[in-house]
């Protein structure tokens, strides 16, 4: 590892502590979550937000747009919401200078760089769909012509797990497209308590932008270039090859409990954000611990937990952990 990326490491890493403090002024507490969020954006993923009402989910996501300068766009998702107030349309229009009548593409809320997607599962599977494309190819497709969203591009999801009357659960497809599912919980005491005071005064916070969009896209690079021994990507596979009952030599837990597993794609996760959580806070070596802080946000969205460990109320974070305290690390040769 050359000098100048252990520098440029090292200058993202005290960025890292600006962020933080920044988001202080407007959000208490919540640090984990926070961290992941920036994760996400120096990953270059998107981040499946769970908590129940009132716990600054929304602000979260505005906050982190204005501190790295990005267009910011919210989108509420409801049961009437059509992929075109989503994507756009393509509308009629007279041209002044020949009269005639053209076709004009009048650009939706995606083309933006962060999307806030406001209770994505209170819309029907169609309208999520309008998505999936997005987040996975960064272009949309819209009256036959393909549009590039400009990088870097984020969707930031909300969901509310509690209620779920009335709600269309996101597909499995659309759940591995997030990078990582970030779970919220309620604040701690003297937070609550803080957070009481903050809001019920005549104060400000002044949030001050701490990066640009080009900035931002070479730290996305800088992560991506960091090399990762055979050793740290080999315990990834095997944590992720675990959660799938019909491979050979699992533990006899999985088969239990597990209807289905986590596909390549939370391997290829679990080492993007193990790169990016090691550069933010200035490390350029990753390691076996990166991967475990991170198994959990990576992992519990991408397996389902089967019928007979649903009804004793087994969740896939359970699975997970379980599974940490099994999977050991590849022998170093």
């Amino acid at each position: 590892m050359n000098k100048e990326i252990e520098q440029r490491i090292a200058a993202l890493s005290a960025l890292h502590q600006k962020m933080l403090a920044e988001f202080g002024k407007v959000i208490v507490g919540q640090t984990e979550v926070l961290e992941e969020l920036l994760i996400t954006v120096f990953a270059g993923g998107h981040n499946l937000l769970e908590g129940v009402p009132g716990l600054a989910k929304t602000l979260m996501i505005s906050t982190l747009s204005r501190l790295v300068s990005l267009r910011f766009k919210r989108i509420q998702f409801t049961p009437d919401l059509m992929p075109s107030d989503i994507v756009g349309t393509n509308v009629i229009e007279e041209d002044h200078t020949t009269g005639k009548r053209v076709m004009v593409f009048v650009s939706g809320p995606i083309f933006a760089n962060v999307i806030l997607a406001d209770e994505i599962n209170r819309t029907p599977p169609k309208t999520q769909a309008a998505l999936l494309q997005a987040m996975q190819e960064k272009e949309v497709t819209a009256g036959g012509k393909t549009y590039k969203l400009e990088p870097p591009f984020f969707v930031l999801a909300t969901q509310n797990p509690i209620d779920q009357e009335g709600t269309y659960p996101l597909p499995e497809a659309q759940k591995d497209r997030f990078l990582l599912n970030t779970f919220i919980k309620y604040p701690t005491l003297a937070d609550e308590e803080s957070i009481v005071e903050r809001t019920t005064m005549n104060l400000v916070p002044d949030v001050k932008p701490i990066l640009d969009r080009e900035f931002l896209l070479k730290f996305q690079e800088l992560i991506r270039s960091i090399p990762v021994s055979k050793h740290v990507t080999g315990y990834a596979v095997d944590l992720v090859r675990a959660t799938r009952p019909e491979e050979a030599g699992v533990p006899a837990f999985i088969k239990e409990q597990v209807g289905w597993g986590a596909g390549p794609r939370a391997s290829q996760a679990l080492i993007h954000c193990a790169k990016a959580y090691a550069a933010l806070h200035g490390r350029v070596n990753v390691s076996c611990d990166d991967v475990r802080h991170l198994a959990l946000p990576v992992m519990r969205h991408r397996l389902q937990a089967s019928f007979a460990a649903e009804a004793e109320g087994i969740t896939t974070d359970a699975i997970i952990k379980k599974l940490l305290e099994t999977i050991p690390e590849r022998t170093l040769s």
